[in-house]
């Protein structure tokens, strides 16, 4: 069984350093048994980063909120959505469950904040009221967003013993890139305005399984980050019984843009 402390010191000997900003994806059973359960990865991180760092999740919403429109449901199931769904409130709705357990108990702790848009982050710390000072409602992982203001900060990704395919960050590389034949999804989401629920349409580079480009190979996102962890000789650590690493947000998106671009070169394959 791991304790707080034991995993702070651990999340400390991986790099995690006082003052930094830090954006976080996680598997709590991969770090195995903890002393208080779950609440003790975020409080350890916290811990580990000081009152002067900054920690970052992806949320996202429960399902159904933000699938008008992506094509994943027949028109049977749409109209059903369109008919039922309540508002989205960004201050109670739970976590999207694919998210992991982890930010559900973060985003419900006492002192985190999180940004109006279904495409939400929870933020604590020194920099989370910059962090989600803006939101822009259309390509809202693109510029002006959150992710711009953490690469600004400097921030860093920590992978907690997790799919390495499941870096948000990445989709902010694919929404700067400037390229042919991008995806461009438009979806409607149920939003309180005037006291009403109202379906606000919302635009996006697609960031759903069939991928922003057509020429994005299977498991895109992993290949990047496991290229960008080799060329760094970065092996990672342990944090509990998990295997962990930790890395700079600016050296993956170079990495990543460059390999998007390369990608998008190719003749576009048919679909």
């Amino acid at each position: 069984m791991h304790s707080r402390q034991e995993l702070a010191d651990a999340f400390s000997a991986l790099g995690v350093a006082p003052g930094d900003t830090l954006m976080v994806h996680a598997s709590v059973s991969a770090v195995g048994p903890i002393a208080g359960g779950p609440d003790q990865i975020h409080l350890a991180i916290k811990d580990a980063l000081t009152e002067r760092g900054t920690l970052m999740m992806y949320a996202s919403c429960p399902e159904y909120y933000d699938d008008v429109g992506r094509g994943v449901y027949p028109g049977s199931v749409e109209r059903e959505i369109l008919e039922k769904m309540p508002p989205f409130d960004p201050l109670t709705a739970r976590a999207a469950r694919d998210n992991g357990t982890l930010v559900e108990f973060f985003r419900s702790y006492p002192g985190s904040l999180v940004n109006h848009h279904v495409a939400r982050f929870v933020v604590w710390g020194a920099h989370a009221c910059h962090l989600i000072s803006e939101q822009p409602w259309d390509f809202p992982f693109g510029r002006g967003s959150a992710l711009e203001r953490f690469v600004e900060l400097d921030g860093k990704i920590l992978l907690i013993g997790c799919d390495h395919d499941n870096v948000t960050f990445l989709h902010y590389a694919e929404q700067i890139l400037h390229v042919p034949d991008l995806r461009i999804l438009t979806m409607e989401v149920p939003w309180l305005e005037n006291g009403e629920r109202v379906w606000k349409e919302v635009k996006e580079v697609d960031t759903s399984g069939a991928g922003a480009h057509p020429n994005w190979p299977d498991r895109f996102f992993a290949q990047i980050v496991n290229s960008y962890l080799a060329k760094t000789h970065n092996r990672g650590g342990r944090v509990g019984h998990a295997h962990c690493f930790l890395f700079d947000a600016k050296g993956l998106l170079a990495l990543a843009l460059g390999e998007m671009r390369l990608m998008a070169s190719k003749p576009v394959r048919s679909e």
